[in-house]
């Protein structure tokens, strides 16, 4: 079982563990803050489950339907985690309003101290493994998982705090307060997975770092004359290169398709934890301004 696959599990089962402590504790005291971090933890469950079906997928070969592989599943599943984490934390904000206006107020306190600071250590621990995974497979899914984490370490730390204050003090609007607060900060961290995800079905370019990297390795073979069509995209845990190398009309197709051959493995050094895909096209002199407005079919 791939390191992905596992990270989905665990995180499945961290999210089950908190649930059902929190869920319990939250009816008892009637705290929006406990509540809404566990409607949260439901929703972490749930797309924790869903990811592990994602990894699963984009982990598939290419076959004669998906002739590029599945990777695509990657970006969708996080820009699905990054609109329910958006949605989730509108209906925590909602929640937090009607109770400030209503002025409920929490009982229990002490032992919904004692769960949130459990729920606590817990969500650090797997937020410590999934970052470790996502640096390792730098695996969007995974990234995206672990950052969705990260919030909730942020909303339990603001819940334990609201707690603490309602606990020596008796101020129980704190409790809405901190609700509305973290639901409006979670809501704006969940933009940029939602941007991400976005970004990725969209075949964004690689990170321009890397795409200078990709012309430097073009530029350093002396047989290119010029370069132009150069286009990149990622997908799942593979990138994908495509250019035109301009030679001399004289030159031999053999030195030709050897030299292109010492460019696709110096781009490939780039980074060697991922897998690439380049297509490159050998072209005897610079072509691109007489096809500059008109599309081409390339047969290669």
């Amino acid at each position: 079982m791939s390191l992905e696959k596992i990270a989905t599990l665990v995180s499945s089962f961290t999210a089950l563990v908190l649930v059902s402590m929190k869920m319990v504790f939250g009816v008892l005291s009637w705290s929006i803050a406990v509540l809404s971090s566990a409607i949260d933890s439901v929703l972490d469950m749930f797309v924790s489950i869903f990811n592990y079906f994602a990894v699963k997928n984009a982990e598939m070969p290419a076959d004669e339907h998906f002739n590029y592989g599945r990777g695509k599943i990657e970006a969708l599943a996080a820009l699905l985690e990054g609109i329910i984490i958006f949605l989730s934390w509108g209906y925590i904000l909602y929640s937090s309003v009607f109770k400030f206006i209503s002025k409920e107020e929490i009982s229990y306190i002490g032992i919904s101290l004692i769960v949130m600071w459990i729920s606590f250590i817990i969500t650090l621990a797997l937020v410590y493994f999934l970052e470790y995974v996502a640096k390792k497979t730098r695996n969007m899914v995974i990234e995206s998982d672990a950052l969705h984490y990260k919030t909730d370490l942020l909303s339990t730390w603001g819940i334990l705090l609201s707690l603490a204050v309602i606990y020596f003090t008796d101020l129980f609007f704190i409790d809405a307060l901190v609700g509305f607060i973290i639901a409006l900060y979670i809501m704006y961290s969940s933009v940029e997975l939602i941007k991400k995800g976005f970004l990725m079905l969209l075949d964004i370019a690689l990170e321009d770092e890397e795409v200078e990297k990709i012309i430097n390795c073009i530029k350093q073979e002396k047989m290119v004359n010029d370069y132009h069509y150069l286009k990149t995209r990622r997908s799942w845990k593979t990138k994908f290169v495509e250019a035109h190398l301009v030679f001399t009309p004289v030159i031999k197709l053999l030195d030709a398709h050897n030299a292109a051959d010492d460019i696709i493995k110096n781009i490939k050094l780039i980074d060697t934890d991922s897998q690439w895909v380049v297509n490159v096209h050998l072209d005897p002199y610079d072509d691109s301004k007489e096809h500059k407005n008109s599309c081409r079919v390339y047969f290669w």
